[in-house]
């Protein structure tokens, strides 16, 4: 967990709720062992676009996934449910690129004390 979020751990819910850790040890992570640090830093040291002093959390709610393209609307798919959710433009890093070059979505499960459909960042990756 990183230092924002033990700061803020009855707000900053994408930091306590987490997938089951079976779910964890089944690999839903979506990451090859080989990039695994990788992601872990640029998941550490990630911001909202919209709220750059506020963390997208860590490697438990940021995970690479699939988009869609709907009507001029980004979607990418939420990875407990396979839901695509819609990715509000402001939510989308534009300053920093990602480690490997794919898509990369930081959300809360389904279910959580959060708004339905809840987006913290989101990485547009090069191959869409």
């Amino acid at each position: 967990m990183n230092a924002f979020c033990k700061s803020l751990q009855g707000i900053c819910l994408c930091c306590t709720v987490t997938m089951p850790a079976q779910a964890q040890e089944d690999g839903l992570r979506h990451h090859p062992p080989q990039d695994q640090l990788l992601h872990e830093k640029f998941y550490s040291t990630w911001h909202m676009p919209d709220h750059p002093a506020v963390s997208c959390c860590n490697d438990a709610d940021c995970y690479p996934t699939e988009v869609e393209y709907v009507d001029g609307n980004l979607y990418a798919k939420r990875r407990e449910d396979g839901k695509f959710i819609l990715i509000p433009p402001e939510k989308i890093e534009r300053h920093r690129d990602n480690p490997d070059g794919r898509n990369h979505l930081c959300a809360p499960p389904p279910n959580t004390f959060h708004a339905t459909d809840t987006v913290f960042c989101f990485a547009l990756g090069g191959a869409t």
